[in-house]
């Protein structure tokens, strides 16, 4: 083949045209790959464009009160939800935007809310965020009850029922109860609670174990009992003895101090308490010989000893009382005024007998009272 080129020679037709085609094609690619990225990212960017500014929403803090509750187990759609039906938020989605926003928002609790109508998102979140925002409640156990009477006290103060009460303080195991604790009798420590509207038994009833193992470790229950001569059980079975019988503080470690030292002497305790325990029946601070009769291991006229248990739920100052007794050598006591709680104590079946005589005349000139 010569190697000469003719400048006047034209590429043949075929050629031109696909190199022509080739080339539009390359341009066609570069164009596509360019407005399918261009969209990809549009779309993202719209799309959170969208999410972030276009959901319905309130703006500002609202305005009056709006009390939403919200369920245990509740998601956080359903929250978004059930702000969206009491007007407090414009709509769920804003409400989400916000959620996810805030690093805070798994704090969110189920419960009972002061909100207010037609919030923003963010402040309405920021508002349930906030620890006064949730409406919550206050049932006093008063010290001396029974755990029957403890359980109807919260019962009638809250809106649990008292089946589910009852069911919860037989699980010994998930109200934590003490080792030395044969059941709940006793050891629900008595005191003011504060709850919300979604306060479950187990929870409640879990406060007030929890409270009793805090203050059973402050006055040392255990290690005082060892010192005593006692179990623990034994410390806070006084204790409860202690809480039924005076209200004065100056006669709880004098009370307790009796108990003691009737049990040294094998004496019988002798006290009505036990006896309004074993019969269930508190109308009257007096007992009949009817009732010192009955035959129970909780009336300590008939056996020798503490009763098996608690009669009652001790407060501090009794659960001191029974770890500290005061020094004495009394063996007797009786309250001679129901009005002031005058308590007289003995060293001698005379001595005693005189402050009953004290005692039988306050209840003659109270006709009723004892």
């Amino acid at each position: 083949m010569s190697g000469f080129i003719d400048p006047n020679h034209k590429a043949r037709p075929g050629r031109e045209v696909a190199a022509r085609l080739k080339s539009a094609f390359a341009v066609c690619l570069a164009l596509v790959v360019l407005l399918g990225g261009g969209w990809f990212v549009y779309t993202k960017v719209s799309g959170l464009v969208i999410s972030l500014q276009l959901a319905p929403d309130y703006e500002g803090s609202g305005t009056g009160e709006v009390v939403v509750t919200i369920e245990s187990g509740a998601t956080t759609t359903e929250i978004a939800d059930a702000l969206v039906r009491a007007n407090v938020v414009k709509s769920s989605t804003a409400f989400l935007n916000a959620v996810r926003d805030s690093p805070d928002a798994v704090n969110l609790q189920a419960g009972t809310y002061r909100m207010k109508s037609q919030m923003s998102a963010t402040e309405a979140l920021k508002l349930m965020q906030d620890p006064k925002s949730l409406l919550r409640d206050f049932v006093l156990v008063q010290e001396g009850l029974r755990l029957s009477q403890q359980l109807q006290a919260i019962s009638d103060g809250t809106k649990i029922p008292l089946k589910d009460l009852e069911a919860a303080a037989k699980d010994k195991k998930a109200l934590k109860l003490p080792s030395y604790a044969k059941n709940a009798e006793g050891f629900l420590f008595p005191n003011t609670y504060e709850i919300t509207d979604n306060t479950t038994a187990a929870e409640i009833l879990g406060m007030m174990s929890a409270q009793y193992r805090t203050v059973a470790k402050d006055v040392d229950v255990e290690g005082r009992a060892s010192s005593l001569g006692v179990t623990p059980l034994q410390l806070v079975t006084i204790a409860s003895i202690v809480e039924r019988e005076v209200n004065k503080a100056d006669d709880r470690p004098r009370v307790a101090r009796v108990i003691y030292n009737r049990l040294a002497q094998k004496m019988k305790l002798q006290m009505d308490s036990t006896v309004h325990y074993a019969i269930n029946d508190y109308t009257t601070v007096t007992t009949t010989d009817a009732q010192r009769a009955t035959n129970s291991p909780y009336n300590t006229y008939k056996v020798t000893g503490l009763p098996p248990g608690p009669i009652s739920a001790p407060g501090q100052a009794s659960l001191e009382a029974a770890a500290s007794p005061e020094a004495g050598d009394w063996l007797y006591f009786v309250t001679v005024n129901l009005d002031t709680g005058e308590t007289r104590f003995a060293k001698t079946i005379e001595e005693h007998e005189a402050n009953v005589a004290l005692f039988q005349q306050w209840c003659q000139a109270h006709p009723g009272r004892c």
